[in-house]
């Protein structure tokens, strides 16, 4: 019954400045993004949508099925999968001493954004996202240590088979960054987990922090689907440059995270880029159904994973984390724009 761990997996997502120095940047929110022409991107300004109000959309939650995320947007699973061809998983668990399996059935939560940058494609330096000095500094409160392909959980524990890459191992992409991070929960949220392993006694214990391994890499030229990703983006100029960050570990609740930004040379200047971020997580749905043993605890009834999800519980607090998938992801989006402008 956890409630934090998944906007925390957003930190080794958003590779970026801190949120401070990206208040220079405005959001505005729209249906899509993939809709907006380049020529109507303001200087300074963010196009934002997480289709929380989509049709496609849960209305508690504003999260979608990962199977009606998989039909009626084919293009974004391709993309923002854990990789292309990724299903649902199987679990196998033992009931009573039985093995049986079941479908860990997933939400997602997809956001898009697009922004102008003032400098031609060429000059914005993606590789240095891949780089863990860079990572050190967006946030002192997560630490972070490299690991090998041996060191993954896909590989190391049977349990975690499922998110193996069919093509490849974790960590070995040439290039690439594989980071495992530590995160401490902040604020409020510590408090509320005491409370619910006090009240839970017996049951198994949820962690005050989470652990999550990343790969972050740059695609080389040859992986580059042109065609494809600038039908993903809605921009008709060539692709420049792909930056990818797959969460493909978490200790707890999450199956996947990931992002992918691509760059484009502005159809009206070749000295200056425009930028489209897309942001997957995905969620697992019984996180999402557990409702009654919270509200059956006065003391818990504001801890309801859905609520503290979507920063609409009282736990949440601040402007980082803590806040919420809506709060946190926006100030992790102005701070990508603000990063890849310098």
């Amino acid at each position: 019954m956890f409630w934090g761990r998944v906007p925390v997996l957003l930190a080794a997502l958003f590779v970026s400045a801190s949120a401070v120095d990206a208040q220079e940047f405005k959001l505005e929110e729209v249906p899509s993004v993939t809709t907006v022409a380049p020529a109507r991107l303001k200087p300074k300004t963010i196009v934002f949508s997480d289709h929380r109000d989509d049709k496609l959309a849960d209305a508690g939650t504003g999260l979608i099925r990962f199977e009606d995320w998989g039909r009626e947007r084919p293009l974004q699973k391709q993309f923002l999968s854990l990789f292309p061809g990724y299903v649902e998983p199987t679990i196998k668990v033992s009931v009573h001493g039985i093995p049986k399996s079941y479908t860990e059935k997933l939400h997602i939560y997809v956001v898009e954004a697009r922004f102008p940058i003032e400098k031609a494609p060429g000059a914005i330096d993606l590789a240095r996202y891949t780089r863990i000095d860079v990572l050190e500094k967006i946030d002192p409160s997560i630490k972070h240590r490299r690991i090998t392909a041996d060191e993954t959980a896909p590989e190391a524990d049977p349990q975690s088979a499922y998110n193996r890459h069919p093509g490849r191992r974790w960590c070995e992409a040439p290039g690439s960054l594989c980071i495992e991070s530590r995160y401490p929960l902040e604020g409020k949220l510590p408090v509320g987990i005491r409370l619910a392993n006090k009240l839970e006694e017996g049951g198994k214990k949820i962690s005050e922090f989470m652990e999550f391994q990343t790969e972050i890499r740059v695609l080389p030229p040859e992986e580059i689907d042109r065609l494809a990703l600038a039908k993903l983006t809605g921009v008709e100029t060539p692709v420049a440059g792909v930056l990818e960050q797959t969460i493909f570990h978490v200790n707890q609740v999450m199956q996947f995270g990931k992002l992918l930004a691509v760059l484009q040379e502005h159809p009206s200047d070749p000295n200056r880029t425009i930028a489209t971020v897309f942001m997957a997580l995905a969620v697992e749905t019984d996180v999402l159904e557990r409702k009654k043993e919270f509200e059956s605890v006065p003391v818990l009834r504001n801890l309801i994973p859905a609520q503290v999800l979507m920063g609409k519980s009282s736990f949440n607090s601040g402007n980082s984390i803590s806040a919420g998938l809506p709060d946190y992801v926006r100030n992790r989006i102005r701070a990508i724009a603000e990063g890849f402008g310098q």
